[in-house]
């Protein structure tokens, strides 16, 4: 098996493992499991600091996206699609394919948003529905002060849609202070389970945008309302997956006892990033870096692919690539969940430091001995 360094999935803990091989029940007719997937969603609820309901999706973390837009938009709704980074950029298909007119603001995809700026361009034009923000915008690792922008768009009768896949527990996340209406979260990055789950919660702003659309929802598996009273009522929408919901409680059991989760993610990645700066790599951005993953441009004379290909066959250990506009460009390192422990990270440098001198590279010292 190789050692997972990617920005998600992650490695899973031995406990998260162990507790998806439990007995499955049928989820649809056993009332203990009902209780159950409600206090893991309550669980949710209380580790994000919100008063609003959790629920949990069958299916990878994209589908919260979907769903978010799926549920909101109705045909000809102005959203806000905050873009400086491939995911920002990307919720425009979501709002498009459901009928809503997605505006862009670009910004620099180096830089985080700066929201004074965001507030100027408020104060010209806030006829939105909701807007959409991405916490970590994982193909770059840019990282936007969801605590500032929120609270900004709400301040102008905007909704607030918040991607924080893979920022929750490695950036802070206050929901409820930081005024979002659907937080969306994915069960593997920082929460180390399997991939599989999607979480979302929702305010009450929210649901009422839902339920008060003219239009009915344009789908059913991203319907957010078909959920509505399912513990009363003791009724899934579809068949919920036992094993992956039952990893997911164990990973959440683990955030739950580790009260300075984000401190230890905020750590090792300022020491990521200071022994791959001091040794000569140059990080892809200049500002808003995550807790999560830290992004370097690929040095000269080395090719992304190459550095890839010998981390993995040579050293057992993956670390990624990335797509879209930075594809070839740059490399990324994902210390999130249970990747973000020192070992690991030591290691992974370690290679890294070969690797880049099998290739060439003229280094100014050894990451993993500054690391």
């Amino acid at each position: 098996m190789y050692e997972i360094m990617t920005p998600g999935p992650t490695a899973v803990a031995e406990n998260v493992r162990m507790a998806r091989s439990r007995e499955c029940t049928n989820p649809d007719l056993d009332p203990q499991f009902y209780e159950f997937y409600r206090d893991t969603c309550r669980m949710f609820s209380e580790l994000v600091r919100t008063e609003n309901e959790t629920l949990i999706l069958g299916g990878e973390g994209i589908l919260g996206l979907e769903a978010a837009c799926a549920s909101l938009t109705e045909a000809g709704d102005r959203v806000l699609v905050l873009d400086n980074g491939v995911f920002g950029k990307g919720f425009q298909d979501f709002v498009s394919m459901y009928g809503g007119d997605a505006v862009l603001y670009t910004t620099d995809y180096r830089k985080p948003i700066d929201p004074a700026a965001l507030q100027t361009y408020l104060e010209q034009d806030s006829d939105f529905k909701y807007a959409t923000v991405v916490h970590c915008d994982t193909p770059s690792g840019m990282c936007n002060d969801v605590a500032a922008i929120c609270p900004l768009l709400k301040s102008y009768g905007i909704l607030t849609v918040v991607d924080s896949v893979s920022a929750m527990f490695g950036e802070q996340m206050d929901a409820d202070d930081f005024q979002i209406d659907v937080l969306l979260g994915g069960s593997q990055k920082a929460i180390s389970a399997p991939p599989g789950l999607t979480l979302v919660t929702l305010s009450q702003d929210a649901r009422s945008a839902m339920k008060n659309r003219k239009t009915p929802i344009a789908s059913f598996y991203a319907n957010l309302l078909t959920f509505e009273d399912y513990y009363e009522n003791q009724w899934f929408p579809y068949t919920m997956p036992v094993s992956d919901i039952c990893g997911l409680r164990a990973a959440l059991e683990n955030i739950r006892r580790e009260p300075d989760i984000v401190a230890r993610h905020q750590k090792i990645a300022a020491r990521v990033r200071r022994a791959l700066t001091s040794c000569g790599l140059k990080l892809y951005q200049e500002d808003g870096f995550c807790g999560t993953v830290t992004v370097f441009e690929v040095p000269k004379p080395a090719q992304a692919a190459d550095i890839l290909d010998k981390m993995k066959t040579e050293h057992n250990i993956l670390i990624a690539g990335s797509f879209d506009v930075m594809a070839g460009q740059v490399i990324r390192i994902g210390h999130m969940g249970e990747n973000c422990r020192e070992e690991k990270v030591r290691r992974t440098l370690a290679a890294l430091d070969r690797v880049l001198a099998d290739l060439g590279v003229l280094m100014k010292g050894r990451t993993a001995e500054i690391f």
